[in-house]
């Protein structure tokens, strides 16, 4: 998933550069010095530490999928986080592509985060759902809905053809919509990497439809389109923003840190005309979510015991294939659906956990699909050496920066062999203390603090948010004024009861 110092008076100064006045990426702390030149003794002690087999592997037995799921002796190396559901995953990488979209920025290519352009302004507005409006971007709109009033105002989505035959009841699955050539029609790629996300996708699509509906049918028959788009538009974004802020944020975070930005304010994320998205956010602190994945799921349930779909989130052995057995995304099959009772919680005791947020990730991270001979495919190793690309400070010096307690040298003596006990890659370092102060079950004092940070100031600056606008409200698509993700999946019309 994402991603994306010297403060000595705690902070109080905003960042001394020229992106965080034009929503392009910037720094929490621009005085601080980077980790290190970017030498070749420092890069090969990153490609060390995250090479397949090494420090950061967790070593799992990837030959059955449904036994990495069921036996814990397969990975002994990377324990379940008991406090968080496997779809929690997902769904942070979900609001990481809303937050940012850098079309150009490439491992080596960008060196300098205040040359690097976001494409879309940082903001959780499902601009990666709606693109630019339904006059701007027609192809994400049903411009042939069964009912003419619904023209251009909900959210294209398909059937997927002769999927009743793998489904529980014969239910009928949907996909994003895709063009001849099978590519989704998104206002964001990336969310077809994986066949969860892409999942996830299609049912904030589904979201807005129904909320449409309910406009309509709130409203009356006076409603225009274009009015019942416009509301139905908005509450699906407040809905959303207040699930961040009510169950995203305070279960990765902790629900203290979370209160705390909210009623004392932000320390170290400061802007003047508009949010910026810091390196230390994108690169480092953000990118906790690439530990919690698992090697394998099951996405669906088949249309019986026997057909459940299980497979490795991403296996770069496999043949091409136009329904391959791992689940990446891009493709468009029968049994390409998920069935969300595995991912998030409704109570039914089949829920499945994410893995603990420390520095052990899974072993199907490490070989990653689509690169060729010579180019580097452990996604552990490109996350390190974006540490240099980006010249991004080390932990020690940011927890110093931000005044709060410092990994003790015997929390990071795996590293001394490299010479990096001392000045830890931010990444690796808010890994390592998410484990030592959490139990890896939530992020630490410094992962916790910027992520929270970040999320809250993108919200305070968006003056179109609830948060901004109406910060008593409460939704009202879920239950006692509260509202969850499985509330949102629901209400959707995603979740199919058997």
């Amino acid at each position: 998933m994402t991603r994306h110092g010297h403060y000595p008076m705690g902070g109080e100064n905003p960042p001394r550069s020229v992106a965080y006045e034009q929503g392009k990426f910037g720094r929490l702390f621009p005085t601080l010095p980077p980790i290190g030149l970017d030498t070749p003794t420092l890069r090969a002690a990153l490609m060390e530490l995250g090479q397949k087999g090494g420090l950061m592997d967790a070593g799992d037995d990837l030959s059955d999928p449904v036994l990495l799921i069921t036996d814990p002796a397969r990975s002994v190396n990377n324990p379940n986080n008991p406090d968080l559901s496997a779809g929690m995953t997902f769904l942070g990488q979900f609001l990481d592509h809303d937050l940012t979209f850098d079309p150009t920025s490439s491992l080596e290519r960008q060196v300098d985060p205040e040359a690097i352009s976001n494409f879309r302004t940082p903001a959780l507005e499902l601009d990666s759902v709606y693109g630019s409006g339904p006059g701007a971007t027609p192809h994400l709109y049903d411009q042939q809905p069964a009912d003419a009033f619904d023209r251009g105002i909900k959210l294209l989505t398909e059937a997927i053809p002769d999927c009743e035959a793998v489904s529980r009841g014969g239910v009928t699955r949907h996909d994003l919509p895709r063009n001849s050539q099978g590519v989704a029609l998104t206002g964001d790629p990336r969310n077809d990497e994986n066949l969860i996300i892409s999942q996830l996708h299609l049912a904030l699509l589904r979201f807005h439809n129904a909320a449409v509906d309910h406009v309509r049918a709130d409203l009356g028959a006076a409603a225009r389109p274009a009015e019942v788009f416009t509301e139905a538009q908005r509450l699906v974004r407040w809905h959303y923003q207040w699930m961040i802020l009510h169950e995203f944020l305070p279960g990765t975070c902790g629900p203290g840190v979370v209160q705390d930005v909210l009623e004392n304010g932000r320390k170290f994320y400061k802007w003047h005309n508009a949010p910026y998205i810091p390196v230390e956010f994108s690169v480092a602190a953000y990118r906790f979510g690439h530990s919690q994945v698992r090697p394998s799921y099951r996405a669906n349930f088949g249309a019986d015991d026997a057909g459940q779909f299980f497979g490795l989130i991403l296996d770069a052995s496999l043949p091409p294939s136009s329904d391959p057995d791992d689940l990446r995304g891009e493709h468009r099959a029968p049994r390409r659906f998920v069935d969300w009772q595995t991912f998030f919680d409704f109570g039914d005791g089949r829920m499945r956990p994410n893995k603990k947020i420390d520095t052990k990730l899974s072993s199907v991270l490490f070989a990653l699909p689509g690169f060729g001979a010579g180019e580097v495919a452990s996604l552990a190793q490109r996350n390190l050496l974006r540490q240099l690309t980006f010249s991004v400070p080390s932990g020690q010096r940011v927890a110093r920066a931000m005044k709060l307690d410092e990994l003790l040298p015997a929390d990071l003596a795996d590293l001394k062999a490299l010479h990096l006990e001392a000045r830890t890659p931010l990444w690796y370092y808010i890994l390592r203390e998410a484990d030592v102060q959490q139990d890896g079950k939530r992020l630490g004092a410094v992962g916790a603090r910027i992520v929270t940070e970040v999320f809250v100031g993108v919200l305070e600056g968006d003056h179109t948010s609830y948060l901004a606008l109406d910060p008593e409200w409460t939704p009202i698509f879920g239950q006692n004024g509260e509202f969850g993700i499985t509330d949102l999946l629901k209400f959707a019309g995603v979740v199919v009861d058997f």
